[in-house]
């Protein structure tokens, strides 16, 4: 027998059996989930072990700090606290007075008077439930951790956390506000060399109509959502070099264009837009969206308008104007698409033009053909796909629109079968869940002030 295996079960008789179920493992599997229950019970008593060495240390009772009086000593009383080992439990010495109960070990040790899960413990709940719903975290979390933690301790933790993300949050856009901006994240030189790609999307998700209350109808409002990255290129299996999304950050907001604005221009801020060689607005027709560029945008990014979104509306307006039956409409229309491609723009207008100065066209196929000449000549700068694909740009919101729902807005996280949100619980994940993804998750968690246990 090992030395180790013979010490353990010298620490603690109980253990034996866990050591005995090791040596007699069918299959690897078994050894190491056993040995993993083995660990976690060690890591307790060590952890048991020092409290009460610390307990023992001589304490000097202090003056109370809101009475005056001096705290009176009533011996060593117990206290536990859920941790990602397991359950810990020890003594240690109280004191009194006329106001209250005071554990200078516990001021010591970072805890609060009520304080029943450690920080680590906390941190890991709320990242399950950054993906998973609270009863599915609380499941996962007792079977990687054993602690025993209910769905809506999770949904508080959660409510708690994203509550700090949101003050940090607010915090920062003040600051901004006040003419601070804020300190650009240190991204590699080769990834910074790279073209920042900007782009923004709507996303429709499902609330509560009357706060907290799951009666009624439900509710669907849109979330605004933008994702800044830099553009990258990679080699697929078969051989073709294709664009992929690097040094992914989002920005949401359940609210109107002008909430997204100086969340977006902070994020943008970070991602280093004033020193990018190239900047690039990409996204579909929404004129929202575009009055954001134009406001905020314009002088430092080129825009592209989405191609597969201008498509469809040179397919609308030329069925208005062909009638999308015949053949002279579907010759035309592939012949216009290939030139906007192309980057032919003045040729597609000038044959809109020529359609508007028909006699006899109908006043509604007019209408519609007058909108198109007017959509893709306020876009004429948005449009010169050509030069783009030659700079290696994308010409397609698809990367955008992925990256916007699958990061953040995942149908299994926050539109999954019978699922409506209040306000609250809905900020609060969704602020969250931003953290996780750009990588400031963990500053929501003291751990220098919260053991990690």
């Amino acid at each position: 027998m090992s030395c180790l295996k013979a010490s353990i079960p010298q620490v603690d008789s109980s253990l034996q059996g866990l050591v005995t179920a090791i040596e007699k493992a069918s299959s690897l599997g078994v050894m190491m989930l056993t040995a993993w229950r083995l660990a976690r019970r060690l890591a307790v008593k060590l952890v048991e072990e020092e409290l009460t060495e610390r307990a023992q240390r001589p304490t000097e009772w202090p003056h109370c700090e809101q009475c005056g009086q001096q705290l009176e000593s009533k011996g060593f009383e117990g206290r536990q606290l859920k941790g990602l080992i397991g359950t810990v439990r020890w003594k240690r010495r109280a004191g009194r007075c006329e106001i209250g109960q005071v554990a200078p070990l516990d001021e010591e040790l970072g805890l609060q008077p009520n304080q029943r899960a450690s920080g680590g413990l906390k941190r890991a709940a709320c990242a399950l439930a950054v993906f998973v719903p609270f009863e599915t975290a609380a499941v996962l979390l007792s079977l990687l951790t054993s602690a025993l933690v209910s769905p809506s301790s999770i949904w508080n933790w959660v409510q708690e956390a994203g509550q700090q993300a949101m003050n940090r949050l607010e915090q920062e856009l003040e600051a901004l506000q006040d003419g601070e901006a804020p300190q650009e994240e240190e991204i590699e030189a080769a990834v910074a060399a790279l073209p920042l790609l900007i782009g923004a999307d709507g996303v429709m998700v499902p609330f509560r109509p009357d706060g907290g209350k799951p009666n009624g109808r439900t509710i669907w409002r849109e979330v605004k959502v933008a994702v800044l990255a830099r553009l990258g290129q990679r080699v697929t299996r078969a051989g073709k070099q294709v664009t992929q999304l690097v040094q992914r950050r989002l920005v949401a907001v359940q609210g109107s264009i002008d909430d997204l604005d100086p969340r977006l221009w902070l994020e943008a801020t970070r991602q280093g837009i004033r020193s990018a060689k190239t900047v690039v607005w990409l996204c579909d027709g929404g004129p929202g969206f575009w009055r954001l560029f134009r406001d905020r945008f314009e002088e430092h990014a080129q825009g592209i308008l989405d191609f597969y979104h201008a498509a469809p509306n040179l397919w609308k307006g030329a069925k208005a104007w062909l009638d999308g039956r015949t053949q002279r409409y579907r010759r035309w229309f592939a012949q216009a698409r290939r030139k906007l491609r192309q980057g032919k723009t003045n040729e597609v207008l000038a044959d809109l033009q020529a359609a508007l100065d028909l006699e006899g066209l109908p006043d509604s196929a007019r209408k519609r053909v007058q909108n198109l000449y007017d959509y893709l000549d306020t876009h004429r700068d948005h449009i010169d796909y050509a030069r783009f694909k030659a700079l290696g740009l994308p010409i397609g919101s698809g990367l955008v629109e992925n990256a916007c729902k699958w990061l953040t807005l995942r149908e299994q996280r926050f539109k999954g079968v019978d699922m409506r949100w209040s306000e609250d619980g809905f900020n609060h994940l969704l602020h969250l869940r931003l953290d996780w993804v750009n990588g400031r998750f963990d500053d929501l968690f003291d751990f220098a002030a919260s053991p990690s246990f």
